[in-house]
């Protein structure tokens, strides 16, 4: 992405793909489903973790997919716990042929489950977002989307309380989130709490903290001081600790739930949720107004207002798949010919020259900008998810940000501070240990 200061950032992703839209020889990414034909043939199985689509929108691809290629049938398969679910499957060869790649699996075993895809400069001429699971040259996976990070709110229950423009530093969004609670009629800021894996998406939003696409994976792990005053992590969920220190989230954290949530901010009784973009259509497809539910960054001290975008779950094909054609032509139509990006998961198609969807039109002639975060130094390539494994910190997952909102409701007799001292004292006794 343009790193160009005096460029906005909408502008500057429209004027990357657009370029990049012009290395393609098909200008639409068609170039591997042009390979694969329509005479593929087979019965193929598509595993999934849409349990909500899988036996509407899916079919209906499939019925798309089948007047291209009549011979090639599809079976769906939705797993509810997909993660834990897949996983548990791949200790066999029985774990359907086209697939999305475990975020657990760790890049280097990726060959040792998936077909690679294609050489990835070939391939980045035709999608983006390729290198999280790319490896001595080869792609093994392609994003199903690209999204974008920030909080989905309701603009109507902001707007009620008076605040009609979206706040952007985080002293702004808590005086927000005060004015909600002060008109009484909705949860300012829901935490989903008991659903857990809701809390990890705090951490997606760091480089908009940070205002910098070094930090997370050039910075960060080259630091001591990851979780001290005025670093990103410290700020980014000192504004949990404030929120739910000052009865600005849900009355009883431990009861919260993730789908009746999404209900709930449609319809206007929470007023935020931190949630990446692939969550918008969702909630306005439960509106009685879809233009109420918005998106804004993360409230940020940053001179520089960055959105990060990062590939969603990208799919794959079993390495042990017996018809390995008919998957790569269902992904191939799935990615190029499917609304599944920008209608289903919220977010930017990963196709080069894709048009944008709506969400980013939003933010047209603005300062905010949508930038890939930089990739780690040669030799450091996983070297935070190393250091955080080791420290037992958990950035990913959901057990410290509770402990947050514990300590902040008064569940736990400790101060942010010292949550945070905790915390730092692990990153640098492992970072120390992995980098000697």
């Amino acid at each position: 992405m343009s790193k160009n200061k005096a460029l906005m950032g909408f502008l500057a992703l429209l004027l990357v793909l657009t370029t990049l839209a012009g290395c393609s020889k098909s200008g639409n990414g068609n170039e591997n489903a042009d390979q694969a034909g329509g005479g593929s043939t087979g019965e193929i199985t598509v595993i999934t973790q849409r349990t909500d689509i899988v036996d509407s929108v899916f079919k209906e691809y499939a019925a798309e997919f089948n007047k291209e290629h009549p011979d090639i049938k599809v079976n769906f398969q939705a797993l509810a716990d997909y993660e834990g679910q897949i996983t548990v499957r791949m200790n066999s060869d029985d774990y359907g042929d086209v697939l999305l790649i475990p975020t657990s699996i760790p890049l280097v075993d990726t060959p040792e489950f998936f077909e690679p895809l294609g050489d990835l400069a070939e391939l980045k001429k035709q999608y983006i977002g390729l290198d999280e699971r790319a490896i001595d040259g080869k792609a093994y996976g392609i994003p199903v989307a690209v999204n974008f990070s920030g909080v989905l709110y309701n603009k109507k229950v902001f707007a009620d309380a008076g605040v009609t423009t979206a706040p952007k530093t985080p002293a702004e969004f808590i005086a927000a989130l005060k004015a909600i609670k002060a008109k009484g009629d909705a949860i300012p800021l829901y935490t989903n709490y008991a659903d857990g894996w809701p809390l990890t998406q705090w951490e997606s939003v760091l480089t908009t903290v940070a205002g910098s696409v070094d930090y997370v994976n050039v910075d960060q792990p080259n630091t001591d001081d990851n979780f001290v005053p005025g670093k990103p992590h410290y700020e980014l969920y000192k504004v949990l600790y404030d929120a739910a220190k000052e009865g600005l989230i849900e009355p009883d954290p431990t009861t919260t739930n993730w789908e009746a949530s999404k209900a709930d901010l449609a319809n206007g009784k929470i007023g935020a949720m931190v949630v990446g973009s692939w969550a918008i259509g969702q909630v306005q497809a439960l509106a009685p107004n879809k233009e109420d539910i918005a998106y804004m960054p993360f409230p940020t001290n940053a001179s520089e207002v960055i959105m990060p975008l990062a590939g969603d779950y990208n799919i794959g094909i079993n390495k042990y798949s017996k018809n390995k054609e008919a998957a790569r032509a269902w992904i191939d139509w799935f990615l190029n010919k499917s609304d599944y990006a920008t209608v289903q998961a919220g977010g930017m198609s990963p196709v080069v020259g894709a048009p944008l969807p709506e969400t980013l039109k939003a933010f047209e002639g603005t300062a905010v900008k949508f930038e890939m975060q930089s990739p780690a130094k040669e030799g450091q390539e996983g070297l935070v998810d190393k250091i955080d494994k080791d420290a037992e910190i958990g950035l990913w997952q959901p057990e410290f940000k509770k402990r947050i909102i514990e300590a902040g409701i008064g569940n736990l007799k400790e101060s942010y501070d010292d949550i945070m001292r905790d915390l730092n004292e692990a990153w640098v006794k492992s970072r120390a240990k992995l980098t000697k």
